[in-house]
């Protein structure tokens, strides 16, 4: 779901400078520019996290074949009217104003994968950290419907987050052998997420998956 904002209306290097302007704004009037404490849950320790990543299995990256979002239904009713997207924009934002079908109209979001701040639900996609595509191709293929439902609309561990739309799209259905946060002090944190996602969820990864996330989460300091 996508909620029609004004700002939606205008270029993205418009859109990016405003935000630029509106947390420089809100530096000098003593507003914070992040939320208070808007995180996924579920972020293990770097401990941890090594310890699932040597877990895991690495195998062969599987096809893509038969693969369709379809048959990853979301985003699902969540509570009373709010979707699953909804529920993380009023989860990952500050200052967040909904009306009676749920649908934020004002607050503000910072994308940790950018740095960039958003007043506009409309310039937030909600990432699924590891794409829908990776995990069938990682042993999706295999679950049942309702099993991957489960999966495209987990809020409890760290596979859902919100950050700026174009970065979203710009990621795509890529691993982090291929694709990392722009914002290099994220990709620690990236790193525990995506392993313990997929620990969870017993899905398989690459070699070169797994050498890539291990040199991020060395970057970790806990």
């Amino acid at each position: 779901m996508r909620v029609t904002q004004v700002s939606a209306r205008f270029p993205r290097t418009t859109r990016q400078a405003a935000a630029v302007i509106a947390v420089a704004v809100a530096a000098l009037v003593g507003i914070s520019a992040q939320p208070a404490s808007a995180t996924p849950p579920g972020i293990p320790s770097k401990a941890t996290a090594q310890s699932q990543l040597n877990a895991l299995t690495v195998a062969t990256q599987g096809s893509t074949s038969g693969y369709s979002r379809d048959l990853f239904p979301h985003w699902i009713t969540i509570s009373g009217s709010c979707n699953t997207r909804e529920q993380v924009l009023k989860r990952d934002g500050t200052s967040v104003v909904v009306d009676s079908a749920c649908a934020a109209t004002s607050g503000r979001w910072y994308s940790p994968y950018d740095g960039a701040t958003w007043t506009a639900a409309s310039d937030v996609d909600i990432d699924h950290v590891v794409p829908l595509a990776e995990a069938w191709r990682s042993g999706a293929n295999s679950w049942t419907t309702s099993r991957r439902q489960s999966f495209a609309n987990d809020l409890t561990r760290p596979q859902l987050i919100a950050v700026t739309d174009n970065v979203n799209q710009s990621k795509g259905d890529q691993d982090p052998s291929t694709w990392q946060p722009p914002l290099s002090s994220y990709r620690c944190t990236y790193s525990k997420m995506w392993i313990t996602v997929k620990y969870s969820w017993s899905l398989t990864l690459q070699s070169s998956e797994k050498s890539a996330l291990q040199s991020m989460l060395n970057t970790c300091s806990s």
